[in-house]
């Protein structure tokens, strides 16, 4: 990349000087370590990122996808880690994901519900982990269940006694082999894809740049060995387009 370039994307991705990146110490599967030392794939990235456009990278920490995307939408950051979702795409310009992850349910061990469908009826509520990508898409799709949200969508579920907990994969598959008296519902009831977003007031030069470098990351096995780092599977980087 030329320098003039490069040096018009970092005044207008990070016009502080500093590539400010906001991440989701919530989802474990992308962000682990602490507020003062993250570590994880989406916080390699941000420093890649970071580093091709010759910056400084900080990291603003938070517990929950909404807290990590109001942080960039109220200008306190310049990059997000988000699932891709309708309700978001209208504010935030996405990368093409890098990450697909899962969303699951786990019920009481006992109980009638045997797949996502039986999830849905009337009666059933669900506990969610509010704004999360689930939260959003589950809002968007059931049709007779009801979402009850909470700081924790486990948390919730246990505390109200519902009927079931919607989750990532990974988080809720460690949640349930603790708990001999849950389960998991197989298979998922979505697909997270995760990806890089900015404001959508940024120049398309910089969209372009940001979804280019996201794209060959992933295709390089960038995004397969930082996962294996951060000791997740490398087989949740997306399929490469």
């Amino acid at each position: 990349m030329e320098i003039t370039n490069a040096t018009a994307l970092a005044r207008d991705l990070a016009p502080t000087g500093v590539l400010r990146a906001s991440i989701n110490l919530g989802n474990p599967v992308l962000a682990q370590g602490t507020p003062d030392a993250p570590r994880g794939v989406t916080v390699e990235l941000a420093r890649e990122l970071g580093r091709r456009i010759g910056l400084p990278v900080e990291f603003r920490c938070f517990d929950a996808a909404r807290k990590s995307y109001e942080a960039m939408a109220t200008g306190q950051a310049d990059l997000c880690f988000l699932a891709v979702d309708p309700a978001r795409e209208a504010e935030v310009a996405f990368t093409a994901p890098y990450v697909h992850i899962e969303g699951m349910y786990a019920v009481p061990a006992d109980s009638t519900l045997r797949t996502p469908d039986d999830v849905d009826h009337e009666g059933v509520r669900i506990g969610v982990k509010q704004g999360s990508a689930y939260d959003l898409f589950l809002t968007r799709t059931l049709r007779h269940a009801t979402v009850v949200r909470g700081a924790e969508g486990v948390d919730v579920f246990h505390t109200e006694k519902l009927e079931a907990a919607a989750g990532i994969r990974q988080p809720l598959t460690a949640h349930v082999a603790g708990q001999p008296q849950l389960r998991l519902v197989e298979p998922a009831f979505m697909t997270i894809r995760q990806a890089v977003g900015t404001t959508r007031e940024r120049r398309p030069e910089t969209v372009r740049f940001l979804s280019g470098t996201v794209a060959e990351l992933t295709a390089s096995g960038f995004v397969a060995e930082a996962l294996g780092r951060s000791g997740q599977d490398p087989a949740l980087a997306a399929p490469v387009a």
